[in-house]
């Protein structure tokens, strides 16, 4: 929903500059000239965001490369809440408190969001090591 707000914040000037082209560049040599940096322009918003990826994931600590490890981080606590955590805790509580019940964490969307990321981690390894990508 934001890159749709983004481009067409973005897509409005590229379109005034390209109304501007056409109005001064009359011949295809000079058309296909404006046509050719009219899309170095359109470029411009993925190179960016391509730039502040390699920032984000070139820090040294696990922990802080940037937000998607943030998720799976969150993700791995939740599963390892739900399987580990929540039945061991029910044990140690029926030994000492036996009225007391730990939260319980709804694992649907849970494990949705674990897959999703698991088959997009999967999917990269496959491109990565079929030479698809860097």
């Amino acid at each position: 929903m934001l890159d749709r707000i983004l481009a067409a914040n973005i897509a409005s000037p590229i379109e005034a500059i390209g109304n501007v082209f056409d109005k001064l560049f009359t011949s295809d040599a000079e058309r296909a000239q404006a046509e050719a940096v009219l899309e170095k322009l359109r470029q411009h918003p993925a190179e960016l965001q391509v730039e502040l990826n390699k920032i984000e994931a070139a820090h040294r600590s696990v922990f802080v490369a940037g937000w998607r490890p943030a998720v799976g981080w969150i993700c791995a606590l939740g599963v390892g809440w739900a399987y580990l955590g929540h039945p061991l805790f029910l044990w140690a509580a029926a030994l000492w408190s036996p009225g007391l019940q730990p939260p319980a964490i709804q694992t649907d969307s849970l494990f949705e969001l674990v897959l999703a990321m698991l088959g997009m981690a999967g999917l990269r390894s496959f491109e990565k090591s079929a030479g698809r990508s860097k």
